[in-house]
């Protein structure tokens, strides 16, 4: 009996995990043989706050960046 285990960061709609455990499952049919009433699929979503990589949290690394300001006084390109 298959198990697969998918840590995902963030989250997917049901249509999208749906969409994971068929795929999954037909590739497990397909490549392997096994009866598709045997393959389990468990999809875990991991918070982008739970979860680092690189010395930071994937949160911190993925925080959209501001939009640098423009200086008045500076001297406008030539």
């Amino acid at each position: 009996m298959p198990f697969v285990s998918i840590r995902i960061s963030g989250s997917a709609t049901r249509d999208q995990k749906a969409g994971i455990v068929a795929d999954v499952t037909r590739s497990l049919v397909d490549r392997l043989g096994k009866n598709p009433g045997a393959v389990q699929i468990v999809i875990e979503e991991v918070s982008t706050e739970n979860y680092g990589a690189g010395g930071q949290l994937i949160a911190d690394r993925d925080a959209p960046v501001a939009a640098p300001r423009e200086d008045a006084h500076a001297v406008p390109p030539r």
